[in-house]
């Protein structure tokens, strides 16, 4: 994955002067010991945190260390002045976490659990937001596991801040809900370069006699396999995919990070001569999400799924039922799961193919049907099909209302191991409680068709990283004992 950032994780320990500074030493030591021991990488940062000079020295080897993501712990109570302050002047995401006892009540007692209480409320003096976990109180066992989920959100927070979003062609009409204002996204210090669809085929063409369109050619042949089924359009795929790398590294800037929002129907069929969804597979698994229709908070989300996760993500339609045949004949593999629990993912073939049973590359069925009827498909190949590999999976989608609200829904499910028996990238999902989900998340808060998949259950670090970027509105899949606002309480 070369597109997501490398989280450097440093734990500084804080402690009241009128408590034992070895205390809260020791403890962080136990905690570090506990992170080795799980695989988590941390860096132990010897100052300890007592004052505000403190702060000062902490800063100074946490930058000589590299350190990018911090967590502040408090093996007592902790200086609600000078550990908030720490979190204000590190450049970075930050975590504050705090010790359980451990048996000694008299000399040995740190009442971390008072402290985080004070902590909090200078938090909110300094307009902080950092993450604290649900129970944020734990043993060095404990500790170290809040730690490892911090790890993942804090990829997800470092990537936004560092991300540039490039976008090709106006969004269209007829998917009007995959548009929304812009605004939010400035404000989360993501920079976005909207393009015509002119600068991307002039661009395209200038790459016709490209030398390395061969070796790019080779690699997908590779890829494919038995399931290269038109290699005479290997080399304009090919083509498209250096347009799109040589684009992100000539308009680089200050961003770090990258996705793409291209807009890919009816016009580019007929003008570039493919369907460019294979590439869209390859650039996703590199971790460069490109999202169809210009769907440029479907690509933000997808590219937030890759960082949770650290595997290639997609995007795909929530899109149809499941026949009731389909779900009879195999109820042993829907044990636990309702009718209504299942929905089929699909798309026209941007999948990345480590998640595709059997890949093939194929000719998109729709687009032939409205681009060349009763033809041999030409232009409308190019697609990368398959059954989606069963899974545990994350949906989720962060998205602006027409206000300029953000707003998000994050939902843990699984996709089954059923033949769809359809077309495109398409997998059965099942979640929870889908039905209710569906009318009074999806429908009743106008979410657009789209929803970004991560191909782990990651619910838990989604929520957490929403919950920092300031995100108040996140819905996810209730349960029948947790009524939706407006749900009539009488079905």
């Amino acid at each position: 994955m070369i597109n997501i950032p490398s989280v450097k994780m440093g734990i500084v320990a804080v402690s009241r002067d009128c408590f034992p500074v070895e205390l809260s030493q020791k403890r962080r030591e136990k905690v570090v010991l506990a992170c080795e021991k799980e695989g988590i990488k941390i860096s132990e940062i010897k100052v300890t945190i007592e004052n505000e000079n403190d702060v000062l020295k902490a800063l100074e080897e946490l930058k000589r260390e590299n350190i990018n993501a911090l967590v502040i712990y408090l093996g007592n109570f902790g200086p609600e002045g000078p550990e908030t302050l720490l979190a204000q002047k590190f450049d970075g995401p930050s975590m504050f976490v705090a010790a359980a006892e451990e048996g000694d009540l008299v000399t040995g007692r740190g009442d971390a659990y008072c402290g985080m209480l004070n902590a909090s409320y200078n938090l909110s003096l300094r307009n902080l937001n950092p993450y604290i976990p649900e129970y944020p109180i734990g043993s060095p066992d404990e500790v170290s596991k809040m730690i490892n989920d911090f790890e993942g959100i804090s990829r997800i927070i470092i990537g936004i801040s560092k991300l540039k979003i490039f976008a090709f062609g106006p969004r269209p009409h007829d998917f009007l809900a995959c548009n929304a204002p812009i605004k939010p996204l400035f404000n989360l210090g993501i920079e976005i370069m909207e393009n015509s669809e002119l600068d991307l085929f002039e661009s395209f063409n200038k790459h016709k006699d490209d030398k390395r369109i061969q070796e790019i050619s080779k690699e997908m042949a590779a890829e494919l396999g038995s399931g290269n089924n038109y290699p005479d359009i290997l080399n304009k795929l090919a083509q498209y995919e250096l347009t799109l790398i040589d684009w992100l590294n000539d308009n680089r800037g200050v961003s770090e990070y990258f996705v793409f929002a291209n807009k890919c129907w009816p016009a580019f069929q007929t003008q570039f001569g493919f369907v460019p969804c294979y590439i869209n597979s390859r650039l996703a698994t590199m971790g460069i999400p490109v999202a169809c229709e210009t769907d440029i908070y479907g690509a933000l989300s997808e590219y937030i799924a890759t960082c949770a996760t650290q595997l290639p993500a997609t995007i795909l339609d929530i899109n149809n039922t499941v026949p009731s045949g389909i779900y009879e004949s195999n109820k042993d593999k829907f044990k636990g799961f309702l009718e209504t629990d299942l929905f089929m993912g699909f798309h026209c073939g941007n999948t990345p193919s480590c998640h595709i049973k059997n890949p093939s590359m194929q000719y998109q069925l729709i687009m032939h049907r409205l681009l060349e009827p009763d033809k041999e498909p030409d232009i409308s190949r190019g697609t990368l099909e398959g059954q989606i590999k069963p899974s545990d999976i994350s949906l989720f989608r962060l998205q602006s209302t027409a206000e300029a609200e953000l707003k998000s829904y994050v939902v843990n499910g699984k996709v089954i191991d059923v033949d769809p028996a359809s077309f495109g990238s398409i997998g059965i999902f099942a979640i929870n409680e889908m039905a209710r989900f569906y009318r009074h998340v999806l429908i009743a808060k106008r979410y657009p068709h789209h929803t970004a998949v991560a191909f782990k259950n990651v619910g838990k670090i989604l929520f957490a990283a929403m919950r920092m970027l300031g995100v108040n509105d996140i819905s996810f899949n209730q349960p029948k004992s947790m009524q939706y606002k407006g749900e009539n309480p009488f079905i």
